[in-house]
């Protein structure tokens, strides 16, 4: 009986494939990492073939040794990294160019024109989203532009693009689907929020032909089967699909209004379920989709990102060497009592919501001949955690009600000292899972709805466990005084 989901979770660095049972437990994991280009400042590029790759080889791995007969496999979901651009050849399925990331903020110029034009408002009544190199609208503009004979292969119809989702559907069917779930579409900034379509206005705004785009389709349900696939079978469903942070969220079983998670990987990324109503947000946050099951509403969320949090130990590690391995960094941030006056505003790609400063960039502040690497490893994780504070009370803000406890997940989130300091700067309680593969979750359970191995939201809910709680520890007055030195710190660097 085919009883297992194939979780294809393609992230920035790397894609792990998984399989998940269907009681939700992960029987098995694999990571394959691929390189990432960085062709000038600012610019961050993936090979999208190198990505198609690391996928293969990640199935292979995950069906060797007899751990799971493909036609053991009941569909297949997919997670990914959002926003990530890519443009192929329609005949080939050669890529026209690498992927522009996620990260990368070449299109920053693109965008303060259009700002300059007035355009930003009505992007953002239309879209959930601000006018940020981040999203991936002006990343398929500048593809178009500079990809060489883009432009005389979209005149023959020899071109599609997409986000990454889109392409390995693509991929996986053997050319015969192109489509992309609503989370996904709704991060491109040429989607109606409300319609879920893509809006004519917008592709005319960013100069997007309709042509190139993929079907807009729900998170959940059978929306292409697998094709000329190494090691599986023609056939399987492709059932489940949501960017990675959606993914998260529904992982996390958050399916009530206020219901939220926060998400520490190469950035943190937070989502509140804000009901089937869309919430604008007047204090610089994201409205964004959450997710649509198959024949249900739209469910909507409000997000906002540090585009640095695990990156910055990575920072730490590789250049500046002051660790050997990440998991260094909590004995060495354990070291002191606290961050000793020092803080470190992590903008090394500019700073994200509540701010929208991409020209913003990294400062190290309050050093002293007494300061030392244990006070800069604890000011960097506290700076994980404070800017998330940023974002949380900007959301409690915008939806009007005090949030629930946070669930957290992501690698970071094994970090006990980290979870702690992010439960005493917010003051509320974190809940993790015991299954920290949130993403991996995520598409799972919405590929096994979309095939009827889970009935409801409901069994998904029984189905998710806590591992650990951690409740607040410090005092209203010490909260107050450190968020003061932390805004103190940002205020120096947007100077």
């Amino acid at each position: 009986m085919a009883s297992y989901i194939l979780a294809i979770d393609q992230g920035t660095t790397g894609t792990t494939v998984a399989l998940v049972d269907s009681k939700g437990r992960l029987k098995h994991s694999v990571n394959n990492e691929f390189q990432q280009i960085y062709p000038k400042p600012g610019w961050v590029e993936h090979h999208p073939e190198e990505i198609w790759a690391s996928v293969l080889e990640g199935i292979r791995e995950i069906l060797k040794d007899g751990r799971c007969k493909p036609t053991e496999i009941a569909a297949i979901g997919i997670t990914n990294q959002r926003e990530t651009t890519a443009l192929w050849d329609r005949q080939t399925g050669e890529p026209l160019y690498n992927a522009i990331v996620w990260q990368c903020r070449r299109t920053t110029p693109i965008c303060e024109l259009l700002k300059q034009q007035g355009a930003e408002p009505a992007v953002k009544r239309k879209t959930g989203l601000v006018l940020d190199p981040y999203f991936s609208a002006t990343k398929f503009g500048w593809l178009l532009n500079n990809a060489a004979g883009a432009r005389k292969k979209l005149k023959q119809g020899g071109v599609l693009g997409g986000t990454i989702d889109s392409y390995l559907i693509w991929k996986l069917t053997d050319g015969e689907t192109h489509v992309t779930d609503v989370t996904n579409a709704s991060r491109t900034s040429l989607m109606s929020l409300r319609s879920a379509k893509w809006d004519k206005g917008l592709l005319d705004l960013f100069g997007v032909p309709a042509s190139i785009l993929p079907e807009i389709v729900p998170s959940s349900g059978a929306m292409g089967y697998t094709r000329n696939v190494p090691g599986l079978p023609d056939g399987i469903p492709i059932a489940g699909v949501a960017g990675d942070q959606q993914a998260a969220l529904f992982g996390q079983a958050c399916f009530s209004s206020g219901d939220a998670k926060c998400t520490y990987g190469t950035g943190s990324f937070i989502l509140m379920n804000t009901g089937n109503k869309p919430v604008s947000s007047r204090a610089g946050l994201l409205t964004t989709v959450a997710w649509q099951l198959g024949g249900e509403k739209l469910t909507y969320a409000l997000e906002g990102g540090a585009f640095i949090c695990g990156a910055a130990v990575q920072w730490l590690r590789d250049e500046l060497r002051f660790i050997i391995s990440a998991p260094e960094i909590e004995a060495l941030a354990e070291s002191v009592d606290d961050h000793g006056g020092v803080e470190f505003v992590p903008a090394l790609t500019g700073l994200g919501a509540p701010w929208w400063r991409p020209e913003a960039r990294g400062t190290l502040t309050g050093l002293t001949r007494g300061a030392h690497r244990g006070h800069i490893a604890r000011a960097t994780l506290d700076a994980m955690a404070l800017q998330n504070v940023d974002i949380l009370v900007a959301m409690e803000k915008d939806l009007g009600k005090r949030m629930k406890p946070l669930r957290v997940d992501g690698g970071a989130a094994a970090n006990n000292l980290l979870m702690q300091i992010q439960a005493d700067v917010l003051g509320r309680k974190l809940i993790r899972p015991q299954m920290l593969e949130t993403t991996v979750a995520g598409a799972s359970y919405l590929a096994g709805l979309g095939v009827g191995l889970w009935q409801s939201k409901q069994e998904i809910k029984e189905v998710w466990q806590a591992e650990r709680e951690f409740a607040v520890k410090m005092s209203a007055k010490a909260r107050k005084g450190r968020l003061e030195s932390w805004h103190g710190a940002i205020k120096k660097t947007l100077a």
